[in-house]
């Protein structure tokens, strides 16, 4: 088909028009709603579709904070907190089906017991003391509000003699008292978050693990050099309102979609992204409302771009629970080396916040997930699955390795009748086959009473994954992260 030159004239200006409308709605502030009224369906329908996949972006790149926000609320700052700001809430055992709903945190390892810690540098430094484990195993993993794991005490490293460390606050200029070493956060607050073993000599030890999680303190710079303490202050930030209590925070699941944008807006605020970001993305945010320094107002936006940014708020979470992530070998995912500090990989650094919130970096620990069979159907209570380790994940003692059962539903361990969460190098009990590998067997229901060692109980019908860890990883072990065809990944068998 020809165009004469009015005709081809004509669709140009069309076109010139539309697009200028469109912008001018994107840009007129309070006046925008109004704008609209000028546009015709399509624009309307262009504009949605393109705000959405902004939107959409910008809550794979927000998300993670906004998790770290609600878990503040939950655990610190909110009307229930397990600690106040500044101090450590300690888990009284592992994570349980019940405690993991308690502290709302996903994908918990079940060989240790847990401390989470809010810290707020703003007013002065905070002091980290933890103790000589006398060779127990245990690590804080140190994490700023976008999920980065910018620092770690004990573990590999540190080790586990203990020691003091200052945790101070962007921007902080002082002197510390002698013999105290300094950690630098990129953002004013903070999670840290130990993990201390539980097994010692492939048996429970509770007491031992709570003694040693009991000496990791934490106390304000004045505090710490004898002065008087200061004044703890008065917070004041909007609650989360969550669509369902029994849902993991990382859920992201608001009454209000749009709640999703105010506290990404506050969250931002208080604690900014890195500069690179700042001038990279912010900009290609701001036709969202989104802009730092500035309060994010649902009324400013336009109709049209605020419907695509409820549907986005709305859907991101979904769509990183399912989403395909990393290499993927005999049906596994095995993370990017990004994983734990992610800089600018926010894909990774979404996908984990959704599914498994601070996870480590590889230096101190490697993961991988099972959530399909060796035939590519998702794993369900039910079925009976097979799981043959060639050999053992290798880490360097007093580490560990295991492989634990998640409910896919909430992401918390699974309430069994033998209140076995996970099987590996603390199951002493654990039988070899006559090759030297060993297999496990997942299902609801008893194998028999010769496999029942090597039995990891199934939900007896929701869906699951599997997470294999190991703490304390050996280099080679580390070496899958990067190349993930080195080592033996062990495919999940549906059993006919």
């Amino acid at each position: 088909m020809r165009f004469g030159m009015t005709t081809f004239l004509d669709v140009c200006m069309a076109a010139t028009v539309a697009v200028v409308v469109s912008v001018g709605a994107l840009s007129l502030g309070a006046g925008a709603a109004r704008s609209q009224d000028r546009l015709q369906p399509e624009n309307i329908s262009a504009l949605k579709k393109w705000s959405y996949a902004l939107a959409l972006q910008a809550a794979n790149w927000g998300g993670p904070l906004v998790t770290m926000y609600a878990l503040r609320h939950n655990d610190a700052v909110g009307p229930k907190p397990k600690a106040p700001p500044n101090a450590l809430w300690r888990m009284e055992d592992i994570s349980t089906p019940e405690l993991s709903k308690q502290a709302g945190y996903v994908t918990p390892n079940v060989n240790v017991i847990y401390g989470f810690g809010f810290l707020d540098l703003r007013q002065e430094p905070v002091i980290l003391q933890v103790p000589d484990s006398d060779g127990l195993y245990y690590m804080v993993e140190i994490v700023d509000m976008w999920t980065n794991a910018f620092a770690y005490v004990g573990g590999k490293t540190t080790g586990y003699k203990g020691g003091t460390f200052a945790l101070t606050g962007p921007g902080w200029k002082g002197d510390l008292p002698v013999g105290v070493k300094r950690i630098d956060s990129p953002t004013p607050w903070i999670l840290v978050q130990p993990r201390v073993h539980i097994f010692s000599n492939g048996k429970v030890d509770l007491l031992r693990a709570r003694k040693v999680l009991d000496a990791i303190k934490l106390l304000g710079i004045s505090e710490f050099s004898g002065k008087q303490p200061l004044a703890t202050p008065k917070y004041d930030y909007p609650a989360p309102q969550a669509s369902d209590p029994n849902l993991p925070v990382s859920a992201l699941a608001f009454k209000d979609p749009l709640q999703f944008w105010e506290l990404l807006s506050v969250a931002m605020n208080e604690n900014p992204p890195p500069q690179d970001q700042i001038t990279a993305l912010l900009p290609m945010f701001k036709p969202l409302g989104l802009e730092l320094g500035k309060h994010w107002d649902r009324a400013s936006v336009p109709s049209a771009v605020l419907e695509a940014m409820g549907e986005a708020a709305r859907d991101i979470a979904p769509i990183l629970a399912l989403l395909p992530f990393g290499s993927i070998v005999n049906n596994a995912f095995i993370p990017p080396p990004t994983i734990g500090d992610f800089g600018a990989d926010y894909a990774t650094r979404a996908f984990v916040a959704r599914n498994g919130l601070t996870a480590n970096t590889p230096y101190e620990t490697i993961y991988w997930g099972s959530a399909l069979d060796s035939d590519g159907n998702f794993l369900r209570g039910g079925n009976k699955y097979t799981m043959t380790f060639n050999e053992s994940i290798p880490f360097i003692s007093p580490g560990f390795w295991s492989v634990t059962l998640y409910d896919t539903g909430n992401n918390y361990t699974v309430p069994n009748a033998i209140n076995r969460y996970m099987l590996g190098s603390d199951t002493p009990d654990l039988k070899k086959n006559p090759d030297g590998s060993f297999t496990i067997y997942i299902q609801s229901d008893s194998p028999g009473a010769d496999k029942e060692s090597n039995w990891l109980p199934s939900p007896p019908v929701n869906q699951f994954y599997l997470i294999p860890r190991a703490y304390a990883p050996t280099p080679e072990a580390i070496r899958i992260i990067s190349n993930p065809t080195s080592r033996s990944v062990p495919a999940v068998v549906a059993v006919k």
